[in-house]
């Protein structure tokens, strides 16, 4: 370890400190209330430090210690349910220790070091054995729904010497024994740390087969992410993209869910804080925090920090995806993130590029997002990460730098329109800005598990809504008497789809959660309808004789009126509408003959 050196120079969250032989991304503690900070330069002997806590009478001289390794995360069982904020510090146990107000330098382990876990060895290893990282040592149950498996460290490789027996035991203790030919003898424990800017290693990456489902009948159905896929959220101010994600959080079929609140305002965060430990997971009956993980840096916590937070919470969906767990990470959002960028590489003097932000800054994200993916473990099972970022463009323009790298990175793209949501058409989702490139990828899970014909009627649907866009734009200029009856059952039925099938009400007991077999079943319902009316409008049946059936305001309705479990009710309704329908043909054919 290095010897401790003294402050030189303050400038906001940046410090300069004589360091001789200290490390480039090395941690320290700075002064008097030992502020947390990380080397991110040197030149010679100097080392310039961004500190992750207000440097508020931090005086020129203090010492600052190094600490020997970078910026890490402690990985173990132990976090899930776990609220933390940008460096890892438990937020519930800073509370209990200091109150609401928390003091500068105060340093609490991620994790509980006392608290015992019921260990149980793996049975296939034993002494002698030839062990090398990512290999499980053994479980313990993290949660009534989550098993943990401890991992051994990437890394090491060598003879396994001792393996601990079936019982109990704190983080404190060594489980295992290894001799490595580079290390000598390593005491293995339940946890081990891993530096957050390195993506932790696998064996190979594999292409998503299965879709990330949400639940949410307009992502889902209409613009799908994989499983290990990149996702992005765009969206102005009141557009609805927390909310969004909380949707997501709440009713994704991953194993594991990790919440980044990254310089987002402070009352949204509590909402989530409150709400979530009060939500049931709708696989297990249980609580959902007993599968998700809160990461908390709020707009008025140090800005550095914000960086920090984006990358503490993709090392924990890497952990859990070495597990052989499917992990969806939500950070809220990107743009903060990207604003601390600009304001570190302000005060460091580098040059500006687009709207200020430092030129390296589509790297930077490319780099996150690359962090994603569905891969083969180093113990060979498959695992995934995938990656959502909300992105807060100002204005609502998205050709603003963040945005516009963002949709050159990610493989879907949920573009939120302000207009829709001030329609009050939520999720405010725009289906002509918006896109996905696992379309083909779904569309096997889709055919496999639901329906041949989902691509089919999907394509039929989106076509449908580009028409009357257009349609839309000729009513405005010149009136909805200048369409002609096709083109008018068109508009009316667009609407329908917007209404009856894109809507959906995250706070009904029906509408919040849609399956995929009911979210197919309403798709079809449309697509029906819409296919039979054309044949009656184009057979000289009046539009206004179409509107006027009752079966259309019962299609906007069947969304709320029919669960998840009533696809029998639904396909029934179908029936019932065609039949209805046939019957109106057979009444013209009448009355004109």
């Amino acid at each position: 370890m290095t010897e401790p050196g003294t402050v030189i120079e303050i400038n906001g969250p940046l410090v300069r400190a004589r360091l001789p032989g200290i490390a480039s991304g090395e941690q320290v503690r700075l002064g008097k209330q030992k502020l947390t900070g990380e080397v991110i330069g040197l030149d010679d002997d100097r080392a310039l430090i961004q500190v992750y806590e207000s440097t508020e009478m931090l005086r020129p001289g203090e010492t600052v210690i190094p600490l020997g390794y970078p910026l890490s995360v402690e990985l173990g069982p132990g976090l899930l349910g776990g609220i933390f904020d940008g460096i890892q510090r438990p937020l519930t146990n800073l509370r209990e220790q200091a109150g609401d107000y928390i003091p500068r330098g105060l340093d609490v382990p991620a994790l509980e070091r006392d608290r015992p876990w019921a260990f149980i060895p793996n049975p296939d290893l034993k002494a002698g054995q030839e062990i090398r990282g990512g290999m499980v040592l053994g479980t313990v149950q993290e949660t009534a729904s989550t098993e943990h498996r401890i991992l051994t460290p990437p890394g090491v490789h060598g003879e396994l010497l001792e393996l601990a027996a079936a019982g109990e035991y704190d983080l404190k203790q060594v489980i295992a024994r290894v001799h490595t030919p580079l290390n000598g003898i390593q005491d293995l424990k339940l946890f081990h740390r891993w530096p957050v800017r390195i993506p932790r290693p696998y064996q190979k990456r594999d292409d998503g087969v299965a879709p990330l489902l949400t639940g949410q009948r307009i992502l889902d159905t209409f613009f799908p992410l994989l499983k290990g896929g990149k996702g992005a959220i765009p969206g102005p101010f009141g557009a609805g993209k927390t909310m969004l994600q909380q949707q997501i959080a709440r009713w994704t079929n991953a194993d594991i869910v990790i919440y980044v609140g990254c310089g987002e305002r402070g009352n949204e965060l509590v909402d989530i804080l409150d709400s979530f430990p009060e939500l049931t997971d709708p696989y297990s009956g249980r609580s959902l925090m007993e599968r998700t993980l809160l990461v908390a840096n709020t707009s008025n916590m140090p800005v550095v920090a914000r960086e920090a937070s984006i990358y503490l919470g993709v090392t924990l969906a890497e952990y859990y995806r070495d597990q052989g767990h499917d992990v969806v990470m939500l950070a809220d959002s990107t743009s903060r993130w990207a604003e601390a960028l600009r304001e570190v590489a302000g005060r460091l003097g580098q040059m500006p590029v687009e709207e200020g932000y430092p030129a390296y800054l589509a790297s930077r994200l490319a780099s996150f997002y690359e962090r994603a993916g569905r891969v083969e473990t180093l113990s060979g099972e498959s695992g995934s990460v995938s990656l959502i970022g909300a992105v807060s463009p100002p204005g609502g323009d998205f050709s603003e730098p963040v945005t516009n790298h963002t949709k050159d990175i990610i493989q879907t793209f949920w573009a939120l329109s302000k207009p829709l949501a001030d329609a009050r058409h939520y999720p405010s989702v725009s289906w002509t800005e918006s896109f996905s490139d696992a379309v083909e990828a779904a569309a096997r899970w889709w055919s496999e598990n639901v329906d041949e014909s989902w691509q089919e009627k999907r394509s039929l649907a989106l076509n449908l809504l580009s028409r009357a866009e257009e349609l839309a734009r000729i009513i405005n200029l010149v009136g909805a008497e200048a369409l002609s009856p096709i083109q008018r059952w068109t508009v009316e039925m667009a609407s329908l789809l917007r209404e009856g099938l894109l809507q959906q009400n995250a706070l009904d007991e029906v509408d919040s959660y849609c399956s995929p077999q009911k979210q197919f079943a309403l798709l079809d319902l449309m697509i029906g309808l819409y296919q039979q009316g054309q044949a009656l409008v184009k057979a000289d049946v009046p539009v206004s004789a179409l509107l006027a059936l009752p079966l259309l305001s019962r299609a906007r309705r069947s969304k709320n009126l029919y669960g998840n479990d009533q696809l029998d009710e639904l396909h029934a309704l179908g029936e019932e509408f065609r039949s209805q329908l046939e019957k109106l043909r057979q009444e013209y054919e009448e009355q004109n003959s």
